[in-house]
């Protein structure tokens, strides 16, 4: 049975930084690849990030270009969503995913 389960969510304060992680079980990233998706109060949920490890392929939205970025580990079973100066903006629900799976989501409040 394939999981994505994610943590690393939480409050921080605009200009800060966040590492979300999302660790899957039943298949690997590099094989899959990622993306990650927000959803905030009252909005849609909207893409943000994608990588695929076995193109070299790597997309941001506008919204997070250049402040966000997508790792993996050795293994390639835990993927990792590097959020720096974050924004107001940026509050929202937070999901990883696969073609077929999603996270259970994990709460990101930016706010002083």
């Amino acid at each position: 049975q394939v999981q994505l389960v994610q943590s690393g969510g939480g409050l921080v304060q605009p200009g800060g930084s966040l590492r979300l992680s999302c660790v899957a079980s039943g298949l690997t990233f590099e094989e899959h690849g990622v993306a990650w998706y927000r959803q905030a109060p009252g909005k849609e949920r909207e893409w943000i990030a994608g990588r695929r490890w076995d193109t070299g392929n790597e997309f941001y939205s506008e919204a997070v270009k250049g402040r966000f970025s997508i790792s993996r580990d050795d293994a390639g079973t835990t993927v990792y969503l590097h959020m720096n100066t974050l924004r107001p903006e940026d509050t929202a629900v937070y999901y990883c995913a696969t073609e077929d799976y999603w996270g259970q989501g994990t709460q990101v409040t930016v706010s002083s």
